[in-house]
């Protein structure tokens, strides 16, 4: 067996820095895109090479659509963005005390013990 030199043909290699590939744009918007406005795609290796500009964006820009074989499946969002889109909360209560005021106190779980059934040898 030989050793493997080189990154050339990996799926993970990196890129050179300053490189032509490191300025490239993520691709317009197309029209058929309707109800994201003006949400730039991102496809998911663009994305995951380039996380940090997607982040950078997301808190600059907005919202930034990320596609995974050619459909919709998620939008990078900043933090505050999401605060403003998520509901005013409530404070929560802690799960022992939402399962105190519930009526799972009154259900009877007991159950009369289980000892098999006879079977004819």
């Amino acid at each position: 067996m030989g050793a493997k030199t080189g990154n050339k043909g990996k799926a993970g290699a990196r890129r050179p820095r300053g490189g032509k590939a490191a300025r490239k744009a993520p691709p317009r918007l197309s029209a058929g895109c309707a109800g994201f406005g003006a949400l730039r795609p991102w496809k998911l290796e663009d994305a995951k090479a380039r996380f940090s500009e997607v982040v950078r964006r997301a808190r600059a820009e907005g919202p930034q659509r990320v596609t995974y074989r050619g459909e919709d499946a998620v939008v990078v969002i900043a933090v505050d963005e999401l605060a403003r889109l998520l509901p005013a909360g409530r404070p929560r209560k802690p799960l022992v005390d939402f399962l105190q005021a519930t009526a799972l106190g009154e259900i009877d779980v007991g159950r009369a013990p289980d000892r098999g059934r006879d079977l004819d040898l």
